[in-house]
């Protein structure tokens, strides 16, 4: 399986470094090939135009801003089907202060939007977008216990995709639930480090504590 990664931005960058790390094949794309990041990143590592990146691979991450990512899926529509298209976007915007604010309505989540934008034949799941880009670098491979990357799909074969990709990053795959649910893994959201979380980053046991559902 290889793993096309659209945009080469600090997530972009870091899914590449980490599932280079864990023996996957990375194709990756951006507004300017990323040659010299393909190079860097060894033999499992290439870069191509996007839409040779969409030809090339089974699996294709997001990795740039939400609006961007729905006017790329809105170009690339007959390319992403039946691809496993993977959503690591927020809806936020950032000010001259560097502080962040969400772009969409309240229960509105950017999974939802990007979820109904994609071809009916493709294979849609939140993830790689759900802890703060400093955590995402620093914590692969945590000792003694991996912490989590939560993942949000109603799609079986998403599922089967995301987890051992997730797992070969340095990470436990944690499903917080279908779509529905990607709104509580996105920026702000209780299952996000730079919201309920807090800036901590949770181990198995006690993701799966916080996905339950509370007793009546």
């Amino acid at each position: 399986m290889s793993t096309a990664i659209i945009g080469a931005g600090h997530i972009g960058e870091t899914v590449a470094h980490h599932l280079v790390a864990g023996g996957e094949r990375v194709v990756l794309a951006a507004s300017e090939p990323p040659e010299t990041l393909a190079e860097r990143l060894g033999d499992l590592a290439s870069a191509a135009t996007v839409g040779d990146a969409l030809s090339a691979a089974d699996v294709v991450v997001f990795a740039v801003w939400f609006d961007v990512e729905k006017s790329l899926i809105d170009q690339n529509r007959a390319a992403l089907a039946e691809k496993i298209v993977v959503d690591p976007s927020n809806p936020v915007a950032v000010n001259d202060k560097g502080e962040f604010s969400r772009t969409l309505p309240d229960g509105v989540s950017a999974g939802s939007v990007i979820a109904a934008l994609v071809p009916e034949t493709a294979h849609f799941v939140k993830a790689f977008g759900t802890v703060s880009a400093p955590s995402l670098a620093e914590g692969a491979h945590r000792k003694p216990k991996r912490a989590v990357l939560f993942y949000a799909t109603d799609d079986a074969k998403a599922q089967a995709a995301i987890e051992p990709l997730i797992s070969a990053a340095g990470f436990d795959p944690v499903k917080a639930g279908g779509v529905d649910a990607a709104i509580r893994i996105e920026m702000f959201g209780d299952l996000h480090d730079y919201g309920g979380l807090h800036g901590r980053l949770v181990n198995r046991d006690e993701a799966r504590g916080l996905v339950a559902p509370s007793p009546a």
